[in-house]
């Protein structure tokens, strides 16, 4: 009896010792990426304010060919929203544009439903820059109790900084395709 309680003393005290742990993470979390794209920020701006224009260069788009997605009106700039619904790969959400300021600025309000609740900021900014533009995508939010335990086993930032960095990407190609050569 007294091996099976020091047992369960030990589990209880590894559980506390997780729950405090836990508990004393950042309330909050910011993930960025930026890039470089050879255009005007007009050019960019364009593919973040329309949400139809993300099923080209979104790093979520060929999660499941079955996607089903729902665009509400206006159909670009503050107030455009977008819905998706898919597979567990995929989950559930919506996106709304609460904020867009041609051509330097878009901000959007994520809101995920499966396969967890949470609704975040994501904002991009497009700023002049040598070459081009520099535009940044970062998104930040607040992280409950299940959202530090799993920062505390998977590193978010890099999980869907690495997601952030190849959509920047696809942009990247997009818009420098469309972009003419200077003369």
């Amino acid at each position: 009896m007294k091996v099976l309680k020091r047992i369960g003393l030990g589990l209880v005290a590894v559980v506390l010792l997780f729950v405090i742990v836990v508990m004393t993470r950042p309330p909050t979390f910011r993930i960025e990426r930026s890039a470089t794209v050879a255009a005007p920020p007009e050019a960019v701006y364009a593919q973040v304010a329309d949400f139809r224009a993300w099923r080209r260069w979104s790093p979520w788009e060929g999660l499941d060919p079955a996607l089903k997605r729902t665009y509400g009106e206006p159909a670009a700039g503050t107030g455009a929203s977008y819905a998706w619904s898919g597979n567990a790969e995929a989950g559930e959400g919506k996106m709304t544009i609460t904020g867009a300021e041609a051509p330097s600025n878009v901000t959007v309000r994520v809101e995920f439903i499966k396969p967890f609740e949470a609704t975040n900021t994501a904002k991009f900014t497009f700023v002049p820059a040598p070459g081009g533009t520099m535009v940044t995508w970062a998104m930040e939010g607040e992280n409950g109790f299940i959202g530090k335990a799993f920062g505390m086993l998977m590193d978010m930032d890099k999980m869907v900084g690495a997601d952030f960095e190849k959509g920047l990407g696809a942009m990247k190609q997009i818009v420098e395709s469309k972009v003419a050569p200077p003369s």
